[in-house]
């Protein structure tokens, strides 16, 4: 799974790295993001037939739902699923997105307790890409248009694999136009995309249990212990 993650890098500079065309939003660095919470997302338009930078509500909200708490716990999607579950096929099939990541938490079992770890790009790496998922809900009691995304999860790679069994699903450059819908291709195709990367591209260390409250957001979180 995936339920905390960080973006550090400008709104700006995230701008740059995805191509995406629309005016910047302004959102600041985050150390601990937290389902239900706006994250940034990359999204195609095809409206203008561009990629846009866009505020979301982290916590997938179908559009049956009666109200936004249905979304509170679809904040990671499984893949094995994703193509099949009805709060899922939907965005899958038409509203695909990325999600811009500097990295994320994960709590390894021990005999003392959880242990907090923090995987981030190998270094010299780029951001990740988390592959995502978004859906348009209006609720129905004020008529508000709310736009929200989930994390699509994979098995976990070799790095991952001593820590949790479960990782984002993280894409690489040259399969973004594919999953974004830029690029016409088979269902078969874009569900082949949504497996676990290459470990060469990720560290993962240990780090304090500060990263344990969300009320804690600076970049001591990611510090080495």
């Amino acid at each position: 799974m995936c339920g905390r993650y960080l973006n550090r890098t400008p709104a700006s500079e995230t701008a740059r790295i995805f191509g995406t065309t629309n005016a910047v939003p302004t959102y600041p660095p985050r150390f601990n993001l937290s389902p239900t919470e706006t994250v940034l997302t990359v999204r195609f338009n095809p409206d203008d037939g561009r990629r846009h930078l866009e505020p979301m509500r982290w916590g997938l909200i179908p559009v049956s739902a009666k109200d936004r708490s249905a979304g509170n716990k679809m904040f990671n999607a499984p893949c094995e699923s994703i193509a099949e579950t009805p709060a899922f096929r939907d965005a899958f099939a038409k509203k695909r997105c990325l999600i811009p990541a500097d990295g994320f938490y994960e709590w390894k079992k021990a005999a003392s307790g959880k242990e907090p770890y923090a995987i981030l790009p190998a270094e010299g790496e780029a951001c990740f890409a988390f592959a995502g998922l978004w859906e348009r809900w209006r609720d129905p009691s004020t008529q508000e248009t709310v736009r929200s995304c989930t994390i699509i999860t994979c098995p976990s790679n070799t790095v991952m694999e001593p820590i949790h069994d479960r990782m984002p699903v993280i894409l690489d450059r040259a399969s973004w136009p594919l999953w974004l819908g830029e690029q016409n291709g088979k269902r078969q195709d874009i569900l082949k995309l949504l497996k676990p990367s290459p470990p060469a591209g990720m560290r993962a260390f240990r780090i304090g249990q500060r990263v344990n409250n969300v009320r804690n957001d600076d970049a001591a979180l990611i510090l080495p212990e």
